[in-house]
C-alpha cells in the first residue's frame, strides 16, 4: 500500500480516483507562461507522482500555452488505464502573458482540440469549462451558451464527462440543467472559505469539489495558527493545510502543484496525516480570522 492511499479515493464521472491528484499549472514557466526553467525536472515531476500512486493530474492548454500538455504527453505517453487527466477551456493566453476570455463556440471548439493535439489523446477524460466572468473569482453570469458547445463537443465523443471552474452555486444550478456536471474547480484553502455550503451540497449529489491553490496559490498560505499546529504534529504546514482539506469533506479531490520531486513528495504524505478533532476545530478558527 503506498502512503497516497491513504486519502482514500472519490468517484469523478466513471472513474474511482485516488483523493490525492496533481496539479500541472507549475510546470510551465513563470506566471504559468513559457517553457520552463528545467524541462528534465517537469518530466521528473511527472514521473514521480505517477510512480507514487497518482492517478488524477489537473491541467489545461492554456497553461504556457501548450506547454504542460506537450510536458505530460512526453513524460507519461501512452498513459496508464488507470490515470485520469482533467483539463479546462475557457480562456486563453495574451501574447503578453495575460488571461483573457475565450467562451466563444469557435474559441470552445479549438480549445478542446488543441488539449487533445498536444495531450495526444482521443477523447478528453475531462474538460471543466472555467466562467471568465472575473478572471479574479466567481461573478455571475449565464454559462448556457459555452456549456452548451461543450456538451456538443461530448456527443460528438471528443470529451467524456463535463465540470465547471470558477463558478457561482447559481451557475453550478444552471449548468447542471444542461449536462451531467461531475467536478466543480474553485478556489477554496484553509482561508478562503467561501465554497463551504457549495461543497456540502456537492457532496449530497456526489459530485467531486475539486478546490485549485489548496495551499495558497501563488502567494503561499501564511498562519501563525497553522505554523503551530504543525509544529506539534511535526509535519509541515503544508502537509497540514493539504491534510485539512482531505478531512473537510469526502468529495474533496485535492492538486496540489509543484515543479519539485522533493516537495512533491512532501505532499503526497500528507495523505498519512490524521488530524484529531481538536485541531480540526482549531484550524477552522483560521477561515473565520
Amino acid at each position: 500500500m503506498q502512503a497516497i492511499d491513504q486519502a482514500g479515493t472519490f468517484t469523478l464521472g466513471d472513474r474511482t480516483v485516488k483523493r490525492l491528484g496533481y496539479g500541472a499549472m507549475q510546470l510551465a514557466g513563470p506566471g504559468v507562461f513559457g517553457p520552463p526553467r528545467d524541462r528534465d525536472a517537469a518530466l521528473a515531476v511527472l514521473r514521480e507522482a505517477v510512480a507514487a500512486g497518482v492517478d488524477h493530474i489537473d491541467t489545461s492548454d492554456f497553461y504556457g500555452p501548450h506547454v504542460t500538455n506537450q510536458i505530460i504527453r512526453e513524460a507519461l505517453a501512452p498513459y496508464a488505464d488507470t490515470l485520469t487527466i482533467v483539463t479546462k477551456i475557457g480562456a486563453r493566453r495574451g501574447d503578453d502573458a495575460s488571461w483573457n476570455p475565450a467562451f466563444g463556440a469557435d474559441d470552445l471548439e479549438r480549445a478542446v482540440h488543441d488539449n487533445l493535439r498536444n495531450l495526444g489523446l482521443e477523447t478528453l477524460d475531462v474538460v471543466n469549462l472555467r466562467a471568465m466572468f472575473s478572471v479574479h473569482g466567481p461573478a455571475e453570469g449565464s454559462i448556457a451558451a459555452p456549456l452548451e458547445t461543450l456538451a456538443n463537443l461530448q456527443r460528438q465523443g471528443l470529451v467524456r464527462h463535463i465540470g465547471l471552474s470558477n463558478v457561482t452555486a447559481t451557475q453550478v444550478k444552471e449548468g447542471q440543467g444542461i449536462a451531467q456536471i461531475v467536478c466543480v474547480q474553485n478556489q477554496y484553502n484553509l482561508a478562503h472559505r467561501e465554497d463551504d455550503a457549495l461543497i456540502d451540497a456537492l457532496a449530497d449529489d456526489g459530485i467531486a469539489y475539486v478546490p485549485f491553490f489548496p495551499l495558497g496559490g501563488f502567494s503561499p498560505l501564511q498562519s501563525t495558527a497553522l505554523s503551530q499546529v504543525a509544529e506539534r504534529l511535526n509535519a509541515t504546514p503544508m502537509q497540514v493545510a493539504l491534510a485539512w482539506l482531505l478531512r473537510r469533506a469526502p468529495n474533496i479531490l485535492l492538486i496540489p502543484g509543484t515543479s519539485s520531486v522533493a516537495h512533491l513528495r512532501e505532499n503526497l504524505a500528507a495523505a498519512t496525516l490524521v488530524l484529531p478533532d481538536a485541531v480540526m476545530a482549531e484550524l477552522d478558527g483560521i477561515g473565520r480570522a
